[in-house]
């Protein structure tokens, strides 16, 4: 790798799965020596600020929000809003353009790392700086929903258009339903924010950027980051697996305590992130299919549409039947310390980018319930082309899923004489070692950096 040191300013869209995956690569490149600037909301500072590593080399500079109309007061990133309300927060961040100008005029770094500021290789090239993209959102899903081959600006884009890859598009498992198609092509299409379509966002982030990057390596996804590449004639920059150092903190006592009342990978653990809220008959569906597992289970999810707390959402009768065996839980949870305790062997799993990153490098098998956006997607991705998942069938027609559903998927993982949980398990525990191999991580970090020396 070139001796040479870079100084990075980051600055992620205003959610936590965007600005947590940003902090653990610029943990990774702190550790080569290199100097990280790093923009997020204010009150985002104390959740992440003990993630960091390196504060000797990663500098958090707080920004404030500015008030938009229809923003709640004190709102920052998207877990502060329900979804609809997202584009407000995406307005508010278009609106700190000159306190990040004022800023970077300042620090004169030689990057600026970002995803959903569209904005910011127009500055950036003013000021001498340059710009990457780095996505967090995987490279199948940009590749398959935004590839300027769908020509989404000149002819926008339906949900039959999404049905059919895009022109030139790799041979892949990604197959979407009519019901998904219609999501997607509407949050694609939406308003996102100073009266930009999601779609316009991103086109203009990747067709303006020096180079575009993902965390993620060649042998995962390669074809659709060369598509990517290939498309928008932009350099590709592999940033590797970036797998979080293992957690210092040990888990508290009153969950070491509870998990420890269960066998080695007998254990169903359902985490859905922190947006994801079912619909309560979708919430009911799923605690009686872990139910009708026989397995134990801990759940920890927001209280589904319309229901106070999670407790009062249950299905009649439930909580007595499950005592001692089932744990419902409403608040956060360490999701990273829970999936290594050795009793998990199921992750029931949304499919957001960083919890199946976490779930690959550890044993728990995993169970795909995708709800909306690249989730869909990294379901596919999962359990086509990888085989390391299956993902819980739902109806054809609404997408609804039945406690039947739940209990074949987690059974077809977790029963021993299972054909497909052998292959998966298989699978799993290959890329699982791919993935910690010694001096992989390097490479790539390696590599990386030294693509960015080549922009220089």
């Amino acid at each position: 790798m070139a001796d040479k040191t870079f100084h990075i300013a980051m600055y992620p869209w205003f959610a936590l799965g965007h600005i947590t995956p940003y902090v653990h690569l610029a943990n990774k490149l702190a550790e080569n020596g290199h100097k990280i600037s790093f923009f997020l909301p204010a009150k985002t500072l104390r959740m992440v600020e003990a993630f960091n590593l390196h504060p000797d080399l990663v500098t958090f500079i707080p920004i404030i929000v500015p008030r938009v109309e229809g923003l709640p007061l004190g709102a920052e990133t998207t877990n502060d809003v329900p979804f609809p309300l997202h584009p407000l927060i995406m307005t508010a961040m278009d609106c700190t353009e000159p306190d990040i100008e004022a800023y970077l005029r300042e620090l004169k770094p030689h990057f600026v790392f970002f995803d959903f500021t569209c904005w910011l290789p127009t500055l950036t090239r003013k000021l001498g700086i340059k710009s990457v993209v780095y996505c967090i959102i995987s490279s199948g899903t940009i590749g398959y929903l935004l590839s300027p081959a769908r020509k989404i600006i000149e002819r926008g884009l339906t949900s039959f258009d999404l049905l059919e890859p895009p022109k030139g598009f790799p041979s892949s498992s990604i197959k979407l339903r009519m019901y998904e198609a219609q999501g997607l092509a509407a949050v694609t299409t939406m308003d996102y924010g100073s009266g930009i379509s999601f779609a316009e966002r991103h086109l203009k982030s990747f067709s303006d950027c020096d180079a575009i990057g993902f965390k993620t390596c060649k042998e995962i996804e390669g074809p659709y980051c060369e598509y990517i590449g290939n498309q928008f004639e932009k350099p590709m920059l592999y940033a590797g697996p970036v797998v979080p150092e293992p957690p210092t903190m040990v888990l508290e006592e009153r969950w070491e305590r509870l998990l420890s009342n269960f066998e080695a990978k007998t254990l169903i653990f359902c985490a859905f992130g922190s947006e994801c809220v079912l619909k309560k008959d979708q919430f009911q569906e799923l605690v009686l299919g872990l139910e009708l597992t026989g397995l134990p289970f801990l759940v920890a999810l927001k209280a589904p549409m319309g229901a106070q707390t999670i407790e009062s959402a249950l299905p009649e009768g439930f909580q007595e039947r499950v005592n001692g065996t089932g744990f419902i839980y409403g608040g956060w949870v360490p999701q990273q310390l829970i999936l290594r305790h050795p009793s998990v062997g199921c992750f029931v799993t949304h499919c957001g980018s960083g919890s199946l990153a976490e779930a690959m490098v550890n044993d728990c098998q995993l169970v795909l319930v995708p709800h909306v956006g690249d989730q869909i997607i990294n379901a596919r991705l999962m359990a086509g082309d990888l085989r390391i998942g299956v993902e819980v069938e739902k109806s054809e027609k609404d997408g609804l899923f039945t406690k039947d559903d739940v209990n074949k998927a987690v059974k077809a993982l977790m029963d021993c004489d299972s054909e497909l949980g052998k292959e998966v398990r298989a699978n799993h525990a290959k890329w699982k070692e791919f993935l910690l191999a010694p001096g992989l991580e390097n490479y790539y970090i390696n590599d990386f950096v030294m693509k960015l020396n080549n922009l220089v």
